[in-house]
């Protein structure tokens, strides 16, 4: 059964909501599974053992998501994207399931793993769902939902999974996906158009392998260099040699494939240039603010893992006041470029008011700031990706989409690598100053972010001082980040301002004739 859907292919009406709250569900579970981890990997070494490969849990998820993304945008673009998207439901709830039960440290990993690989699918096809069920002029207000659930969901994350850890058990952080997935997966089943499908073609698995290939060195690169291995290491370097041969050989296969997963012509189209470098830069600011401040309001400020979590709540409200109220003005005027500049501006200022934050701070000041960036954060996101989608033919809409939710992903793990490195570095010339040469109690460098219990049970002196050492390292965090998001706000200068279709127009630009060799070589 189908919903009934205008001759376009669009919604209104109930079903519209239908389909759309079950798209949000999707949305934040798999989102969600990249954050609520994170605060029970203690216990799960408690019960499974195998503390030297406890980062796996989390690295193997973000690794099967990051890389599957582009392989469903194609796959929804070929085969109609209803069916795709329920096979990647299904797979993230098998993984959910399965990795409850998990009873070794290796089967968690292996089921984190399966989880991501439909997690991919789940957040790509959510975005590009959105496409499918209603015209250009009106997604900026839905992309916004869409964007503000992915927000909500990675700021909730640790604060659900400490209330599981403490009150039921680390495997309810993932047996909780199950039921909220199914009906999700119900109600996309009944409600959600079976859309075109066309089956002429099959997709590029070696071209697929090999951008596998090339994020999986990318992303290894962010996360273990300077942390597990040094930057000049054999095999940090042997893990760049392997990222440029594997994605010399990407670019070779992508000029020849019948039916390329990530065609090459998109990068000649200024638009998707533009969006995938910008949304590069604003999910590498973004990320400064998601993992770091709740750093500071734990470390400095002694709040809660609970509490932390509810003291982000201005940065959240502030975006979905400025996502709803962007969506509403493109609606209404068809105009979406100077949402960007601004917002990428705005977080490019809330970034610096964060690197005045220190011990001395208030909450109320450092919330205030939050709104800030998150004023700026809800303008851009969205908005870039209803720029891409009106800007390719429908039937590389899903392709586009994964595409610039692959730099979306690589901009969150190099983010978070950059700024781990930039923490760690501050905190080791800071506590042995604010600690006059010790720390107490084993608490590192390296390991302090992880220890915020450890450190409240500590000497008041000893905690002024490790606040102290937090706080002046996190500046250097945000100072860090704040340029990058200025950068982002030049990029987005550069993107052109195609007029937003509403229902009863059609696509500005006939679709393109399938894929051959001669029309995946990139104009000199």
């Amino acid at each position: 059964m189908n919903a009934p859907a205008q001759g376009d292919g669009t919604l209104t009406g109930p079903a519209l909501r239908t389909v759309f709250i079950a798209l949000m569900l999707g949305m934040f579970l798999a989102a969600l599974d990249q954050t609520i981890v994170a605060v029970a990997l203690p216990k799960i070494v408690g019960d499974l053992g195998a503390l030297n490969h406890i980062s796996w849990v989390v690295t193997s998820y973000l690794l099967a998501s990051t890389i599957s993304t582009p392989i469903y945008g194609k796959l929804g673009d070929m085969y109609g994207r209803k069916p795709v998207f329920l096979v990647a439901i299904l797979i993230f709830l098998a993984g959910s399931m399965l990795a409850g039960l998990s009873q070794a440290m290796a089967e968690l990993i292996g089921f984190r793993a399966l989880q991501g690989i439909g997690a991919g699918g789940v957040m790509t096809l959510a975005t590009a769902g959105v496409a499918d069920l209603v015209p250009p002029r009106e997604r900026g207000r839905y992309q916004g939902y869409i964007q503000l659930t992915f927000l909500l969901a990675s700021l909730t994350g640790p604060l659900l999974g400490g209330l599981f850890v403490d009150h039921l058990s680390w495997r309810w952080a993932f047996y909780v996906n199950v039921p909220i997935g199914a009906l999700a997966l119900a109600l996309l089943s009944v409600y959600l158009p079976a859309g075109a499908q066309r089956r002429e073609a099959r997709i590029d698995w070696p071209g697929a392998a090999l951008l596998a290939g090339t994020v999986v060195a990318i992303m290894l690169v962010a996360t273990w260099g300077g942390s597990q291995y040094a930057w000049g290491s054999a095999q940090i370097v042997g893990l760049i040699a392997a990222a440029l041969i594997l994605f010399a050989a990407f670019l070779v296969r992508e000029r020849s494939a019948a039916e390329p997963v990530l065609p090459l012509r998109l990068f000649g189209n200024r638009v998707f240039t533009v969006v995938a470098a910008g949304a590069f830069a604003a999910t590498l600011s973004l990320f400064a603010a998601i993992v770091f401040l709740p750093v500071f309001l734990q470390l400095v400020t002694g709040a809660s893992a609970t509490g932390s979590g509810l003291l982000t709540l201005p940065l959240l409200l502030a975006s979905a006041v400025t996502t709803v109220g962007a969506g509403r003005v493109m609606t209404r005027t068809g105009r979406y470029k100077i949402f960007p500049v601004i917002g990428l501006a705005a977080m490019s200022a809330g970034l610096l008011l964060f690197s005045t934050l220190g011990p001395s701070s208030s909450r109320a000041t450092a919330a205030l700031f939050m709104v800030v960036f998150g004023a700026g954060f809800g303008l851009v996101t969205q908005i870039l990706m209803v720029a891409i989608q009106n800007a390719v033919s429908p039937r590389e809409i899903g392709t586009a989409t994964a595409a610039a939710n692959l730099f979306r992903a690589l901009g969150g793990s190099v983010g978070v690598a950059i700024y781990g490195a930039v923490f760690a570095a501050g905190l080791r010339h800071w506590l042995p100053l604010e600690l006059h040469g010790r720390t107490p109690g084993g608490i590192t460098a390296g390991g302090i972010q992880d220890t915020p219990g450890r450190i409240h049970a500590l000497a008041p002196a000893v905690q002024h001082g490790i606040a102290g050492a937090v706080g002046n390292s996190l500046q250097d965090v945000f100072l860090v980040a704040a340029p990058i998001a200025l950068a982002g706000c030049l990029i987005v200068l550069l993107l052109p301002e195609h007029p937003l279709r509403g229902r009863e127009q059609a696509p500005p630009h006939p679709a393109p004739k399938p894929d051959n060799a001669s029309q995946e070589r990139v104009a000199a």
